[in-house]
């Protein structure tokens, strides 16, 4: 399927409904007041146009009623409309649990391997980290084998495309072709946008078209040459006679990596069936909540200053226009006319509201834990009612819910990962040069929480005394990230120290004695 060569209407129309939540999805997660505003402000008064009322039902009443969807009439108001990053501390923290710690590649090919390395130095996995976070956010990403010759003379690297940029083609729940966009410049109602597709040919091996248009805000417009942009001129000279860059190997050069499946409300989408579901999707009546009950705890701070309402006589004018007011430090008074006090005299009064912390953070800290019990996450992640000291074994009682969560997107990440490291390494030995053995790349995450040494020297002890186990199973135990060379070297090491290792004399068993020293060398 080539790329349009008409007026389209953009977003397409196959992206009704989902669009729409990302975009909703996406204001939450970038959690400023500003962004909230303006996406539910702009859905409430096309509520309040089409529905008329809040109290109608379906999703534009919802939103009709939502705290953040019923705008500011005042510039104070909009002041007071406070927001906390729940939603972000989320997607960061579902970044954090898959990628804080690397992932290992491992091909069964050296020079495979080498290339491997090569990528994750390359920042591989910086790309993996921040493509998650936004994956929880969107509901997922894609991975993009890229190559640029003038960014990385030697080989492909990785890059990530989020998930609102993106209109995917799927076959039996199978990626089988997407075209990426982007605005490349916006002036008043003229856009340029770059399209970039992937599929593949009859061959079945993977290309990608690209093409730059000239549209308006709602319609992509018409086709335009690559050169009229200064970011997509580059490409001009890339593309053959067809319009066309090959990857020179079999299959897309993208991965779709769901965060996690499935999306409730898109079960009978036609599209968004396959995509994968927010960290966010159906928080957002909760975040809303929680977002009121801490400007309302704020409001109640700043009401709750002390001020004092004093008789007119009090204030010391400055002239006319240029206003009056309060000298605290005034030692005398002298009285004015003024209307009379409850006694008959001037009164002077202090006011000073309460502030309700008990019942606003009682009300907060409900909204939280419901949120994050939602959102999969243990409270223990986020620093709740962890204190003091704790063992791994602790760590992973108080994180279970987490460690549950973790392990359900990486049976998403690990097979995606590992079909894009293939492509690029096939890549690498197409268009650059590199020949390596087409082997499959095996992608291992590490776990979440790591034992201790002592933990570590405690379990070695007891697996020995036992004789449970050899000591390269005892030596890969203790030292998880070494390398197979590494654990070999130790194991050798450790069995040339044993083989000069002192023997008790049998004499002195029990009695304290050193025992006897025997060199059990050659």
């Amino acid at each position: 399927m080539p790329l349009p060569t008409t007026d389209t209407p953009w977003p397409p129309p196959l992206l009704h409904g989902v669009s729409e939540r990302m975009e909703e999805w996406s204001a939450w997660y970038e959690g400023t007041p500003d962004a909230l505003r303006r996406y539910y402000g702009r859905e409430a008064n096309a509520s309040r146009t089409h529905r008329g009322h809040p109290a109608d039902g379906g999703l534009r009443g919802l939103l009709t009623r939502m705290w953040w969807g019923k705008g500011s009439t005042s510039p104070s108001t909009a002041q007071g409309q406070l927001h906390i990053p729940l939603a972000a501390d989320l997607c960061q923290a579902s970044g954090d649990l898959l990628f804080a710690e690397p992932p290992t590649l491992t091909v069964g090919d050296p020079r495979g391997q080498d290339l491997l390395e090569q990528y994750a130095a390359g920042g591989l996995f910086a790309h993996t980290a921040e493509a998650a976070e936004v994956a929880a956010a969107l509901g997922g990403t894609y991975l993009r084998a890229t190559w640029d010759p003038q960014v990385v003379p030697n080989g492909p690297f990785l890059t990530s495309v989020h998930a609102d940029a993106a209109v995917p083609e799927f076959r039996w729940g199978r990626l089988t072709a997407v075209t990426f966009w982007r605005r490349v410049t916006e002036n008043g109602q003229q856009v340029l946008r770059h399209l970039e597709r992937h599929e593949t040919d009859s061959a079945g091996i993977g290309i990608v078209l690209h093409g730059l248009y000239a549209g308006t805000p709602t319609d992509l417009g018409r086709p335009i040459p690559l050169t009229d942009a200064p970011a997509t001129a580059s490409l001009a000279d890339a593309i053959d006679a067809d319009g066309v860059i090959s990857t020179g190997t079999p299959g897309l050069a993208v991965e779709y990596v769901p965060n996690v499946r499935p999306v409730r409300s898109w079960r009978t989408h036609p599209l968004g069936v396959n995509l994968g579901r927010s960290d966010l999707d159906g928080l957002e009546p909760l975040m809303d909540a929680l977002d009121e009950t801490w400007s309302s705890w704020m409001r109640d701070v700043r009401l709750a200053k002390a001020r004092l309402v004093v008789p007119a006589y009090m204030l010391s004018s400055h002239g006319p226009g240029k206003g009056a007011t309060f000298d605290t430090d005034e030692e005398l008074f002298t009285p004015l006319a003024a209307p009379p006090g409850i006694n008959g005299g001037m009164d002077l009064t202090s006011v000073q509201f309460a502030i309700r912390v008990t019942e606003h953070q009682q009300t907060a800290n409900e909204l939280i834990q419901q949120i994050l019990r939602s959102a999969g996450y243990s409270a223990a992640t986020f620093g709740e009612g962890a204190e003091g000291l704790a063992t791994a074994t602790e760590v992973n009682a108080r994180e279970q819910r987490s460690d549950l969560t973790r392990d359900r997107k990486i049976r998403h990440w690990k097979p995606a990962l590992a079909r894009i490291t293939e492509k690029m390494l096939a890549i690498d030995a197409a268009l650059f040069g590199h020949p390596n053995n087409p082997n499959p790349v095996t992608v291992t995450f590490g776990d979440a929480v790591q034992d201790s040494q002592l933990e570590l020297a405690q379990t070695a002890v007891a697996l020995r005394t036992a004789q449970a186990a050899s000591t390269q199973t005892i030596v890969t135990l203790q030292h998880p990230d070494w390398t197979p060379e590494q654990i070999t070297a130790e194991v050798a090491a450790i069995d040339t120290e044993n083989d000069r290792a002192p023997l008790a004399d049998p004499a002195t068993l029990g009695q304290g004695g050193n025992g006897l020293t025997l060199d059990k060398s050659p």
